[in-house]
């Protein structure tokens, strides 16, 4: 966790978490750490064979990206609530960005939380996964 928690105010950015340029091994490395071994995201010639011009990245990926934006700013036992929508893929060799924007903070039964709009977004400008967090605070 690196941000507090303390000062924050609706409209407040999290910390982006850039996630580097996903690479095959990137992806290699998060089948077998996942146990997705989805050929589509491994195998050239099945991509292509669905109609692709190459393999792309797993959507948990992009998940796990704003999974570790969100453990970067509480922990992980804040978290109370984690919904995303798979906007669209993300190509091999893109280079995905992690972001989050504070909506809404309130009191409910006696804890402080913030609802946390999130977002995957690529250096293209596409924006590949969404999604709504709710932490304690």
């Amino acid at each position: 966790m690196t941000s507090s928690t303390t000062d924050i105010t609706v409209g407040s950015k999290l910390p982006p978490v850039a996630a580097g340029t996903v690479t095959r091994t990137t992806l290699a490395l998060f089948a077998g750490a996942s146990g997705d071994h989805n050929p589509i995201h491994i195998d050239t010639d099945v991509a292509r064979s669905a109609g692709l011009d190459d393999v792309f990245a797993h959507g948990m990926l992009s998940m796990a990206y704003l999974g570790r934006l969100l453990t970067n700013w509480v922990a992980p036992e804040a978290i109370r609530s984690y919904h995303v929508r798979f906007a669209a893929i993300t190509p091999v060799l893109a280079e995905p960005t992690a972001t989050g924007t504070i909506v809404a903070i309130e009191d409910v039964n006696g804890e402080r939380r913030a609802t946390v709009d999130l977002a995957v977004t690529l250096a293209d400008g596409t924006v590949t996964l969404t999604g709504t967090a709710v932490v304690a605070l």
